[in-house]
């Protein structure tokens, strides 16, 4: 899936006139506004050229409002527009892709902030700081523990009534520049284990009338444990976040994408060595695992 953003701001409004759209795309722009037998220009212009910015930092610019004589207004605001844009990418389509065509686009920031209040302006120039997106939060852990009473699907018998536990940390905010980072202890277990993994799901949300279509797809997985582990050892996870498979945790009313984290325990079982290419994402008898969310953001 493909998602073309496009932000777009816009200028102040003066009376009886319509605001003046300019494009972050496109170079300062200037517009006459013609208020009575005047004429009055507005350029707008942002002090970075390449007019990208992320979510900790503050955009910047000023407002050069050029006219022979004072003109009165309702005010200067500065606000940003975000939509989303879904299209099909070359090759077979998938549930989601095959809605594409009857879904707009899809509006992710609107946002609106005050420069100057309403008044009278003459020839100026007024600048401008904003935080129009906002700062990400510091990342966060989540507690787990996994044990034969907290799976919602049935169990070998001999993994069942032996019993097991499993505790840890791992974290559930992170930003994209970052691993997903944590820890992990095997306190007890009946039956030897034979792997321990860490799967990164993304899972894709459309609404289409009132249905929502979702598709989960695995886009990583990563082995932290091989073989009977030793008990009351604390294991270390890190997982590098896959580069082209993740983007910014998104939620957009009729359209979302999230992530999910899964800890997965394989027990030894010779049921398991008939099942090898079963997909990793249904339960099995022979599987105990943990799903938890997972937001990623965008820092700089």
């Amino acid at each position: 899936m493909r998602n073309n953003v496009l932000f777009s701001f816009w200028n102040c409004q003066t009376n009886n006139q319509s605001p003046t759209r300019y494009s972050e795309t496109q170079e300062v722009s200037t517009r006459p506004l013609r208020v009575g037998a005047m004429s009055t220009k507005i350029i707008l212009k942002f002090f970075r050229s390449n007019r990208i910015y992320r979510p900790s930092e503050p955009v910047e610019g000023k407002i050069v409002i050029i006219s022979p004589s004072s003109i009165s207004h309702h005010g200067i605001r500065l606000s940003v527009t975000g939509s989303v844009s879904l299209q099909v990418r070359g090759g077979s389509a998938g549930v989601i892709e095959s809605f594409y065509g009857v879904v707009k686009p899809i509006t992710i920031v609107n946002k609106s902030i005050e420069v100057k209040p309403s008044g009278k302006i003459g020839s100026d120039a007024v600048s401008f700081s904003a935080d129009v997106l906002e700062r990400p939060v510091s990342p966060e852990m989540a507690i787990f523990y996994i044990t034969q009473d907290t799976q919602r699907h049935p169990l070998l018998p001999e993994i069942k009534s032996g019993g097991f536990r499993v505790t840890g940390r791992i974290s559930t905010l992170c930003s994209l520049l970052d691993p997903i980072s944590g820890e992990l202890t095997v306190e007890t277990s009946a039956v030897p284990i034979s792997s321990i993994d860490i799967h990164l799901l993304r899972v894709e949300s459309v609404l289409v009338g009132e249905k929502i279509v979702t598709e989960t797809s695995l886009i990583q997985t990563t082995q932290i444990a091989d073989g009977d582990v030793c008990r009351n050892l604390t294991l270390p996870i890190y997982v590098i976040l896959p580069r082209l498979l993740t983007c910014p945790s998104v939620f957009a009313g009729p359209f979302s994408i999230e992530f999910k984290v899964s800890i997965v325990i394989s027990f030894q079982s010779e049921l398991s060595k008939l099942h090898k290419k079963s997909d990793t994402r249904t339960p099995r008898l022979w599987l105990a695992m943990e799903t938890l969310p997972l937001e990623l953001v965008r820092t700089r």
